[in-house]
């Protein structure tokens, strides 16, 4: 990687952070917004220089691709990092996910839940669980109904080895800017009912991307999920 493109992505972040301290301080919450690096498709280089620009949250969606850049990275040095698996997650893909993640963002179903608890390594802390709420009803998109986080988050909560941090979503696509807002409130008051259950423990509410990310966090995200206006466009 040349020394232009690694510090554009250097620059990106500082731009971005500046941004979302902006938008935190506006949102009626007043709260910091950590910054997930969605690193998918993007070079184990970029994501080194994101990481020596203190990015410390990164997010892959496919198994293999997150896990090979886990081990390498780790090979290397990069031991502070924190990844994030935020695709959809099949039942054959559990075991490396649990060994490998520390974050999984979409879970959906109890089984999944069930199989990362049992095959998360005991050496290891409490894999952090974020469900993740198709808020839209929208059939192109994963996730769990409104009406359904209430028992998935109990279920969740009585695994030794799984640790409910909050919820994640992404909306349907094409909504009007007010649609949106209206979304991202509906899981703002899902995630509250959250923590009036069960407390503290209940910190990450990530949603909004690139396009949406200003809607989001006004109306109460503390993450965010940034690919391209990091890293640029994706490699093939």
């Amino acid at each position: 990687m040349t020394i232009k493109v690694s510090e554009k992505i250097q620059n990106n972040l500082v731009n971005l952070r500046q941004q979302l301290k902006i938008l935190g301080e506006e949102s009626s919450d007043k709260q910091p917004v950590e910054l997930l690096a969605v690193s998918k498709k993007h070079s184990i280089d970029a994501i080194k220089a994101a990481a020596e620009a203190d990015q410390v949250h990164f997010g892959e969606n496919y198994v293999q691709e997150g896990v090979e850049k886990i081990q390498q990275l780790k090979a290397e040095g990069f031991n502070q990092l924190q990844w994030h698996f935020i695709g959809p997650l099949q039942s054959n893909k559990t075991k490396d996910v649990a060994e490998h993640f520390d974050w999984v963002q979409s879970i959906e179903r109890e089984k999944i839940a069930r199989r990362l608890n049992e095959q998360r390594p005991s050496d290891k802390p409490p894999l952090n669980v974020l469900l993740q709420v198709n808020i839209d009803d929208d059939d192109n998109k994963s996730g769990l109904s409104a009406d359904d986080v209430e028992n998935l988050a109990r279920f969740v909560s009585n695994c030794e080895n799984l640790k409910l941090r909050g919820l994640m979503t992404i909306l349907k696509a094409g909504t009007s800017e007010q649609e949106r807002r209206d979304s991202f409130s509906k899981m703002r008051q899902l995630y509250q009912q959250l923590q009036a259950v069960y407390g503290e423990q209940i910190d990450t509410l990530s949603m909004g991307m690139s396009g949406d990310m200003r809607q989001a966090v006004l109306e109460g995200a503390n993450m965010v999920r940034i690919g391209t206006a990091i890293f640029g466009q994706r490699e093939s």
